[in-house]
């Protein structure tokens, strides 16, 4: 592949721009419909873009972004950046009182929002009232889509139920002014030929592009702000640690997150796109139709795809994050796929990505905690004097909604920087427990019992005491069938003094099929599991209170 041309501001439209004047006939994305070429993507969102304007969007405006990622929100979403509009990502699966949280949110410190881009089809039932039943029994919100305040681009056909002044995001480009380079209808579904490419001003690289809220169960979420110059810092940052511009074959990689595509964009590689809801089986057919050399998941989609089938021996690198990784699972992909490298990306919503590691390097070190890697280039850590990462870089986040700048990144990680300069993660501050005068941090010790024989996965909780305040230390495990529960448990009682501290040792253990997730990211729900586990240790206590009553 080509290195990559210094186009920091011209946005990411204007990357792609420069990678189809350079490669038109490369392929941009695959996806069910076919190909689509970096000259056609580049001429789409150009055009796009300039639709946008012609129906009266203008720079500064606010674009309530409901569409999942694919050919359609690729192009619509690059095309409201370049107009100088900000796409705030609104998640339909987040739940009514996130939901609406996120709305007052962007209402009271962003500019109120006059467009909202949303599927048609979901337009279509939240129309009706037994549409809105049906949109909440499939885990479907959000309110915003029956906002008469907001102008509707829906993606999609037109479906009874849209507002008459609605517009379909395919005939956007077809509204534009004529371009003296435009030559070719640039629908999304257009393969015209790809030249010559049509490009369009990106406005100001420092202006808000797209908000994203962070992930979690609160109902006072975080609505992190990055610009297309951060977005672009981020993208180049990811490629240039994977070696993605100087890869001697054609890059494809498959995955779902819009995020990562952005990244793969601006390398000039191909984005091959998952469907969502993400199914293994049609995932794992995916990979191997389109020859996928590179895909991205979390560790409990991984977990599902290593069980429902064989990954490809086209992959050549396999992208972890989102969430911490436990050693099976490294183990079960390095068994899988032994010739291909697994790159473990470690990033915040605010700053992504921060450090990359290889799987061998992060099973070496699992005994002494969650090896995260050296910072990349660019990338300032340091530790405040509680122990949390504090990170600053070019592709940090311009500010949070309301918030002003963000000079530097308060992690929430607890951390230690080893005497080769790398991150190690502890654990998050906010999970740390209190037993007497000991602060136990789950994070430190998690890793180290996931490695043990017959574990898949170890997650520290505590359940407060209150009659003295303390908190008992409950350590769920999720087996991974190579002992039968006994023998684990012996294992366990045996292994753990010698693994861990012995302040940190467990009250009781609980063997359970599966950790309790939540979020798109399938990170552990704690809370959900403290819940769990306590109401089994106030079970256990009625039952041995009867017992003992005479």
């Amino acid at each position: 592949m080509n290195g990559t041309p210094n186009t920091a501001g011209a946005g990411l439209a204007g990357r792609i721009a420069d990678h189809a004047r350079r490669t038109p006939d490369a392929a941009a994305l695959l996806d069910a419909h076919g190909t689509l070429t970096y000259a056609e993507l580049a001429r789409q969102v150009a055009a796009t873009a300039s639709g946008l304007r012609a129906a009266g969007m203008s720079a500064g405006d606010t674009v309530m972004f409901a569409v999942r990622p694919g050919r359609d929100a690729l192009v619509l979403g690059l095309a409201v950046m370049t107009a100088g509009a900000a796409v705030v990502v609104a998640d339909p699966g987040a739940g009514a009182e996130l939901d609406a949280a996120r709305g007052r949110l962007v209402t009271e410190r962003l500019t109120a929002p006059r467009w909202l881009a949303a599927e048609s089809w979901l337009c279509a039932l939240a129309a009706r009232t037994a549409g809105r039943t049906l949109l909440r029994r499939l885990g479907l919100n959000l309110p915003a889509l029956a906002d008469p305040a907001l102008r509707l681009l829906h993606t999609g056909p037109r479906l009874p139920g849209l507002p008459p002044d609605a517009i379909p995001a395919a005939t956007l480009a077809h509204t534009a002014p004529a371009s003296p380079g435009n030559t070719a209808p640039a629908s999304p579904g257009n393969t015209a030929p790809a030249s010559p490419v049509e490009t369009a001003p990106a406005g100001d690289p420092d202006r808000p592009a797209l908000v994203v809220f962070t992930s979690g169960t609160t109902a006072r979420p975080r609505a992190v702000v990055h610009s297309q110059a951060t977005l672009l810092a981020g993208a180049d940052l990811l490629g240039e640690s994977l070696g993605l511009t100087t890869a001697p074959a054609p890059v494809v990689v498959h995955s779902e997150q819009l995020m990562m595509a952005f990244a793969f964009l601006a390398a000039g590689a191909t984005w091959s796109t998952a469907p969502l809801p993400v199914r293994p089986k049609r995932f794992l057919r995916d990979l191997r139709r389109r020859r996928a050399t590179h895909t991205f998941a979390t560790p409990a989609s991984l977990a599902r795809l290593l069980d429902a089938g064989r990954l490809p021996d086209t992959l050549g690198t396999v992208l972890l994050g989102a969430a911490p990784v436990p050693p099976p699972i490294l183990r079960r992909l390095r068994e899988a796929l032994p010739s291909a490298r697994t790159a473990v990306i470690y990033g915040a919503t605010e700053m992504l990505p921060i450090a990359v590691t290889d799987a061998e390097a992060k099973l070496d070190h699992a005994p002494h905690g969650d090896l995260a890697g050296h910072p990349l280039p660019g990338v300032t850590a340091r530790l405040n004097d509680e122990g949390e990462l504090l990170l600053r870089g070019p592709h940090l986040a311009i500010g949070y909604l309301g918030d002003g700048p963000i000079g530097e990144l308060n992690t929430g990680d607890r951390a230690r920087i080893d005497a080769e300069g790398r991150i190690v993660l502890l654990g998050r501050t906010k999970d740390m427990l209190i037993r007497g005068s000991f602060n136990l941090y789950p994070g430190l010790y998690e890793p180290a019992i996931a490695a043990l024989p017959g574990i898949a996965e170890a997650v520290i909780v505590g359940v407060p005491d209150p009659q003295t305040a303390d908190e008992a230390v409950v350590l769920a495990v999720c087996p991974d069938g190579s002992l039968p529960q006994a023998e684990l448990l012996r294992s366990l009682q045996r292994h753990l003094p010698r693994t861990i501290d012995h302040a940190a040792l467990p009250d009781r253990i609980h063997c359970l099929p599966a950790i309790p997730r939540r979020g798109r990211t399938e990170k552990p729900d704690r809370e959900r599991l403290r819940a769990l586990v306590t109401k089994d240790l106030k079970a256990t206590k009625a039952t041995k209170a009867t017992k003992e009553t005479p």
